[in-house]
């Protein structure tokens, strides 16, 4: 019998989780994505400062065998005839387009920084999503040291050039850290000189200033926009007419097994929404990688042991007794400069009906260390075992043992 045709849209944590251990004798997959890799994002501000180089961030999305993959994006999904049509996203072949027909549909696009329609941040502010971005941050980091070092530049000039602001919605540090590591981070920042505006908005923002909500101009040499994100086009589109929407973020709306649901809260069968670009009926869980990761892991499970039980033909995950998706929180990490790192192993507020932890998994959760050098160095050890490949499990910490002994990469390609 033919196999099973499964197709997954994405290639990030939650498409590229998915796809390293279906069953691929029982599978038909085909990947389609705009990127033809997996980025590693708890170390991609790392590759745009120089730290690592950016291949040690990246995995081939063909490295992982018995799957076709197409680098376009999809522009259209046919739910009743269960086709996708998609746009090659080459650069020398934009206008072609082509369509993919799927017995079972995984939509795992992502989602895109959210500029809350601020005059300016589109034209003049810089993203943090993928190495694309990493490598025009590092580029005009850059740019604005030698710009700032060339003799005919003024003191004032100078001064702008080097004010590198990052912009955030909500301060990461206050709702996945506890009070006493938020205060910590805040000092650590305050001692090394940056300034930490809170509570204030971004009004517009132009080439070489913003504006914020109280009418104070602030002068920048660069500007790094991460303050969230928001729906791609394609969920847009999905969510403005033919599936549940969810309100507050814009995302599709899945019950607890990741099925799509669709505008009047029926689940579609055998079609299925994770990452950023979803979220769980009535649940609250956090747009972040390990959500993505975990629901990923999650349905490879449930589509492995589905097909078995019934293989010329999807069974319900209910009727081979696959249990609803639970996130397990396995802390947050946050890198905070001058080998300094916060850790907190607690649930962060935001999240709600998590799985229940064992009294040993919580005896070792209190032996983890939170700040300072010490947290820094478990961020480091966690951060290195979970990378995918062994390429880039050598890669790493070799780039950061050169970076130690020999500074940062300041090399800057036109």
């Amino acid at each position: 019998h033919a196999a099973h045709r499964l197709v997954v849209l994405g290639s990030g944590w939650a498409g590229f989780r998915l796809i390293q251990g279906l069953d691929t004798s029982l599978f038909e997959v085909t990947v389609v994505s705009p990127k033809n890799h997996f980025t590693f994002t708890p170390l991609l501000a790392s590759s745009a400062v120089g730290t690592l180089e950016f291949r040690c961030v990246t995995e081939p999305v063909k490295r992982v065998p018995n799957l076709a993959f197409f680098e376009a994006t999809c522009t259209r999904i046919d739910l009743l005839n269960r086709s996708i049509e998609c746009a090659s996203a080459l650069e020398a072949f934009k206008g072609d387009s082509f369509a993919v027909n799927y017995d079972s549909l995984v939509i795992a696009t992502g989602a895109v920084s959210n500029t809350f329609n601020i005059p300016g941040v589109k034209e003049h502010a810089l993203f943090l999503k993928d190495v694309t971005d990493a490598r025009k941050i590092r580029s005009k980091i850059m740019e604005c040291f030698e710009h700032a070092s060339q003799p005919n530049i003024s003191e004032s000039d100078r001064s702008k050039l080097l004010t590198l602001p990052s912009s955030e919605a909500a301060h990461w540090y206050s709702w996945a850290f506890d009070e006493k590591l938020s205060t910590y981070a805040r000092d650590r920042f305050t001692r090394k000189g940056i300034t930490l505006r809170l509570g204030e908005g971004v009004k517009e923002v132009h080439k070489s200033h913003f504006v914020l909500q109280s009418g104070t101009k602030v002068d920048y040499g660069m500007l790094v926009w991460s303050t969230g994100v928001g729906p791609v086009d394609l969920v847009k589109d999905l969510t403005s007419s033919a599936l549940a929407r969810d309100k507050t973020m814009g995302r599709i709306i899945t019950d607890n097994h990741c099925r799509v649901l669709d505008a009047n809260l029926k689940p579609i069968d055998r079609v299925y929404a994770l990452g950023d670009c979803a979220t769980i009926q009535d649940r609250q869980l956090p747009c972040t990688a390990q959500v993505a990761n975990q629901k990923g892991a999650w349905l490879l499970k449930a589509l492995n042991k589905s097909i078995k039980a019934s293989p010329d033909g999807l069974s319900t995950f209910e009727s081979v007794g696959v249990k609803p998706f639970e996130y397990n929180h396995m802390g947050s990490l946050a890198y905070i400069g001058k080998w300094r790192a916060v850790v907190d192993m607690s649930s962060p507020k935001s999240t709600s009906k998590t799985t229940e932890s064992s009294d040993v998994i919580d005896t070792l959760k209190e032996l983890v260390p939170k700040s300072g050098i010490s947290a820094w160095l478990f961020w480091r050890s966690a951060y290195f075992t979970m990378s995918v490949s062994t390429k880039n499990k050598i890669m790493i910490p070799m780039y950061w043992f050169l970076t130690w002994i020999f500074g940062r990469d300041i090399t800057r390609f036109h």
